[in-house]
């Protein structure tokens, strides 16, 4: 899984942007301070929404290094792409 920089260098550039595969192969975009408590909150139902009725099966993509604002506006950026253009970036930074 790439694991790329999101350019901030501050101690609030302390959350990250993910995006997960899940089980009817969607790709689901978030944010967040903890990227394995944020997992396992959706793969338990107590995340987003998005999950009633799919699954969460793995992380395949993250960006670290973000503050809260960098983090919401990439994370903005990325849904806005179509699925090719994500899936380019599960396999490069």
């Amino acid at each position: 899984m790439p694991i790329c920089s999101g350019g901030e260098s501050s101690q609030a550039a302390k959350w990250y942007v993910y995006m997960i595969l899940c089980s009817d192969d969607s790709l689901y975009t978030g944010i967040t301070t903890d990227i394995e408590r944020r997992f396992q909150q959706h793969a338990e139902g107590r995340g987003a929404k998005y999950f009633r009725g799919r699954h969460p099966l793995q992380v395949v993509y993250r960006e670290e290094g973000h503050s809260r604002s960098s983090a919401s506006r990439r994370e903005l950026q990325i849904k806005a792409l179509n699925r090719a253009e994500k899936v380019l970036l599960t396999v490069r930074c």
